[in-house]
């Protein structure tokens, strides 16, 4: 409690309750906010070119001035990140993770000035104005009695009709919602608690990323499973099933529930970049209009590149291996691409940066950032998304707790 301090402030002749000192600061911060409007700070971003120097390249600076969070919310690990097709940033993250030094004012009674944790869900408009949020075990949908709100969220998918896709890497996780974009629950796949293997057709094993396109949804089937799953679009009918290199998912599935101590475990041997198997978290998935499809295997630091057929097969292309000599949380978290298509932006976790690729040969070209807790710095570099005008945005779990956006300069 802050009793001594409000002792202090009576001797001194002010008798000022803690409601009032909230009150006071809130309106101090809105309007400091107001003042402000949609400033922006721009830092340079640590560089490194890995091509030749004639080569044009996305150049970028850190706005340490996004997002303008409410004055009184604070966020948690973010393993959910997406840019919708109106460029509002969306984010999902873990209020859970949160300490109670963290969350003083979100006591009954309040125990300090600030914070409380934002909604689940929330989103940003690009100058980083906070345009409104939704989320929490209220929101789930019930089945068989039992609330279907993943307990620890992974994964966050915007599509073209603006609903919302959130799955789930906690104990019992084995489903993803949808909803529409204020929070109405529409329908799911898989459902809490019940998970079968890499081959069931009805069920999931801790779904870490999701991607809707095509008349698809396809599923990185992810922390218990080692899969990526399809489903029509329309009934949520299974399409298929597939492993590394495209072949019948094998590799087994982790035995018990996940927990963040095996996300930098060496148990499994180490990265293989050469596996016949998914490793143990198939971390993201991410679609393309012309067919493509790539998928984060992390923990054996590289991406697959597939090629959707005709009949809604899948078709392994390529291999693109990231720092494979890489330990720890490894590499390849996510990935995303450049408006006008010449470039990849993949999340490297443990390296802390953003390799750029060539789309074209997925040679790379450049990296971005290193460890660490200033702007333009990452720790725990989880996800990484782009709006239509370039703009880099970045999440970050573990200790890192936060989210950045990188303003995009032009090529040079």
């Amino acid at each position: 409690m802050i009793e001594p301090l409000f002792s202090h402030m009576r001797r001194a002749g002010v008798s000022l309750g803690l409601a009032a000192l909230l009150s006071s600061g809130a309106m101090a911060n809105e309007q400091s906010s107001e003042d402000a409007g949609s400033t922006t700070a721009l830092i340079p971003l640590e560089f490194e070119i890995l091509t030749d120097a004639d080569v044009e390249l996305p150049r970028f600076k850190v706005d340490a001035a996004w997002p303008d969070m409410p004055a009184e919310m604070i966020i948690g690990q973010v393993p959910g990140l997406a840019v919708d097709k109106n460029d509002v940033v969306w984010l999902a993250h873990r209020p859970q993770s949160l300490s109670f030094s963290d969350i003083g004012l979100a006591s009954d009674p309040p125990q300090a000035f600030c914070c409380k944790p934002g909604p689940t869900i929330m989103k940003f408009a690009q100058d980083g104005e906070y345009l409104g949020g939704w989320g929490g075990p209220e929101t789930g949908p019930m089945a068989e009695g039992t609330n279907q709100w993943p307990r620890n969220v992974h994964g966050l998918y915007i599509d073209d009709d603006m609903s919302v896709w959130v799955g789930g890497n906690g104990d019992g996780d084995h489903v993803v919602l949808n909803f529409t974009e204020d929070g109405e629950f529409i329908r799911q796949i898989g459902t809490h608690g019940e998970t079968d293997g890499n081959a069931s057709e009805t069920t999931l094993g801790n779904p870490a990323d999701i991607w809707r396109g095509l008349g698809d949804v396809v599923i990185a089937d992810g922390y218990i499973n080692k899969r990526i799953v399809s489903f029509d679009d329309d009934a949520l009918g299974f399409q298929g099933a597939w492993g590394a290199y495209a072949t019948d998912p094998s590799g087994g599935t982790r035995e018990g529930s996940f927990d963040q101590s095996q996300a930098n475990s060496d148990a499994d041997g180490g990265a293989n970049p050469k596996a016949r198997s998914f490793g143990d978290i198939v971390h993201c998935v991410v679609g393309t209009d012309d067919g493509h499809v790539y998928i984060c295997d992390r923990r054996n630091n590289r991406a697959q590149l597939f090629k959707r057929t005709a009949a809604g097969e899948m078709e392994f292309v390529k291999d693109i291996v990231i720092a494979p000599e890489t330990g720890g949380t490894r590499t390849v978290s996510d990935i995303a691409f450049s408006p006008d298509g010449k470039f990849i932006y993949m999340a490297d976790m443990m390296n802390s940066n953003i390799w750029i690729l060539d789309r074209e040969s997925h040679e790379p070209l450049a990296r971005i950032g290193r460890v660490g807790r200033y702007p333009g710095q990452f720790t725990w570099l989880h996800s990484v998304v782009v709006d239509s005008d370039g703009n880099i945005y970045t999440s970050e779990v573990g200790t890192g707790r936060r989210v950045q956006k990188l303003v995009f300069l032009g090529n040079s």
